[in-house]
């Protein structure tokens, strides 16, 4: 299994930046522009700060079970930032101005992004606090995990709204 670790690692790379480019062309399709995905996508190295920060502060390797971790906190990640941005473009399609539309709708889905995060942050930290046979990669797993959403939950709140307006006022 060791060998298998070690020749899977440098595959991390591709892998997530596939995992980023499939999510941004599924968002595209969705959104029918390029602009909102972008928007979506730069929230995860906020998540991806969190997780490896997350690790450093354990003593834990960027090992493949972080990786797999990494790789998730592309999703979950990328879901509060698209709670904000479909709310804040139903805003503007009602007629809010650009910083009202994104200041509210990140009021409006506070509760909502709260009470997901929590929710899986109660569910990864099982993972977290591990003991047992194996114990090490479900440490680090679930620490990558737990981290990434702890930081990207809340700090998505603040930066995704930003990004919302300084990206659509150059594009507009």
């Amino acid at each position: 299994t060791s060998l298998e670790e070690l020749n899977s690692a440098g595959l991390a790379p591709i892998i997530f930046g596939l995992g980023l480019l499939f999510v941004f062309l599924v968002l595209a399709a969705q959104y029918e522009n390029y602009i909102d995905p972008l928007i979506i996508i730069l929230a995860v190295p906020l998540a991806i700060l969190g997780a490896l920060s997350a690790q450093l502060l354990r003593g834990f390797a960027n090992d493949v079970y972080c990786q797999i971790g990494l790789v998730m906190l592309i999703g979950l990640a990328s879901k509060n930032a698209i709670l904000i941005v479909e709310f804040a473009n139903q805003l503007r399609d009602e007629g809010l101005p650009l910083v009202k539309a994104a200041i509210e709708a990140s009021q409006e889905r506070l509760r909502p992004i709260l009470m997901t995060a929590v929710s899986t942050l109660l569910g990864i930290f099982p993972l977290v606090v591990a003991t047992g046979a194996g114990s090490g990669s479900r440490q680090s797993l679930g620490t990558a995990v737990f981290g990434g959403m702890l930081v990207a939950s809340f700090l998505s709140l603040f930066v995704v709204p930003i990004l919302y307006i300084v990206i659509k006022m150059t594009t507009e």
